[in-house]
């Protein structure tokens, strides 16, 4: 009786195995994918899928932080005729989001541990299945772009030290120099004055630091897809003009490549809410929007009225659209200027601001038939800062 239970339950155990495998994307066999990606046979069957280890569809990615990831790889596999290469891994982790992120090394992760680029790419150049490139080749493709763009050279000897005869590379000295190094902080530009082509207006105006302070802008909102060229640029490196934004840029670009990181917040607004006959100055609510900051709101960061989801929406100006909870056991009305005296303290917003109208002068006429106001107060006046 035992057996049976212990059969059953292996048993039991495999099917479960292999339903769950074979759970894929709906229409699945609609999709243009080459049976071969998932599966080693040339007919693969219910009963044998033969399906090879491969990225599934939903996989779920997990990266840690660039501070909390190596920081340098020795890469040895060519020991017998080059040193090691030390790679650091972390000053390239930590602006990795800017081109990419972590996938574009890191192409298939799991929630486990992070494979080695040797789990999937073979080190033998022969193989059977040549679309997965070989592990020389898979390290090549990742460096040999970025270091041709801003060193412009890709001699194999600006990674590769010949071994020298009789003097043994020391591995520890050499990543300890990487112990303390981190990406140093980007300069952030506070103005950058864009000159165009456009006739009805030359210059574009972009406040950098509003986007970042003031709007609540990460670097990967702007900046995805580019190159380490932007700033490793070997041949610019002392050009401080450019690195600085001290005048006026010209950038040669396609119309679409131009506009393609301001149009997400900027879709609706027409050509000349950017481009102006001269240099513009910093955001100004009132010019923008129609609506100026008062003193209640001038302090206040943006997000404070425009909530994620909306943060670049038009809001009404009415003051119940916030302050919709505004009664008195929860107003202090003393930041107004005025403490209200006994007689008033208590009364509801809306029997002095007609219909809670907070932008008009509240009214005395439905308790009073002899009092006005201004003229008469419903309390003490104090100064306000």
């Amino acid at each position: 009786m035992k057996n049976f239970i212990y059969l059953l339950l292996i048993s039991l155990f495999l099917i479960v195995e292999l339903f769950g495998q074979q759970q894929v994307e709906s229409k699945h066999s609609q999709l243009k994918i080459d049976c071969k990606t998932c599966h080693a046979c040339q007919v693969p069957t219910k009963d044998d899928p033969c399906l090879i280890a491969c990225p599934r569809f939903k996989m779920t990615k997990t990266y840690p932080s660039p501070e909390s990831s190596p920081n340098v790889i020795v890469i040895k596999e060519l020991e017998d005729r080059y040193e090691p290469v030390v790679f650091s891994h972390r000053l390239h982790a930590q602006m990795s989001k800017i081109s990419g992120g972590c996938e574009t090394c890191h192409h298939y992760n799991t929630l486990g541990p992070i494979l080695s680029c040797n789990e999937c790419h073979s080190k033998e150049r022969k193989r059977e299945d040549v679309r997965t490139p070989d592990l020389k080749a898979a390290y090549h493709q990742q460096c040999l772009d970025c270091h041709r763009q801003w060193s412009h050279q890709t001699e194999c000897i600006s990674c590769h030290k010949p071994k020298k005869e009789g003097i043994e590379f020391n591995v520890q000295q050499k990543t300890s120099e990487f112990v303390d190094e981190f990406h140093p902080k980007i300069i952030e530009p506070g103005k950058i004055v864009f000159e165009t082509d456009y006739k009805k207006g030359k210059f574009v105006t972009f406040y950098h630091n509003e986007h970042t302070t003031l709007f609540g802008f990460e670097c990967i909102d702007c900046h995805k897809d580019e190159s380490c060229l932007r700033c490793h640029d070997v041949k610019k490196s002392g050009n401080k003009e450019v690195t600085f934004y001290q005048h006026p840029v010209k950038i040669h670009l396609e119309k679409e490549e131009h506009h393609k990181k301001c149009m997400k917040c900027h879709e609706e607004n027409n050509c000349s809410f950017c481009h102006k006959d001269k240099v513009s100055g910093t955001y100004n609510h009132a010019l923008r929007t129609g609506w100026t900051l008062n003193r209640f709101h001038q302090e206040l960061s943006c997000t404070q009225c425009h909530k994620p989801g909306n943060q670049f929406a038009k809001l009404p100006t009415d003051c119940n659209s916030c302050h919709s909870d505004w009664r008195p056991d929860t107003f202090n009305h003393k930041v107004t200027g005025l403490i209200l005296d006994e007689n008033h303290k208590d009364n509801d917003c809306a029997d002095c601001h007609i219909d809670r109208d907070f932008s008009v002068n509240p009214t005395c006429d439905d308790c009073h038939d002899d009092k006005n106001y201004p003229e008469e107060i419903p309390g003490k006046l104090i100064a306000i800062n």
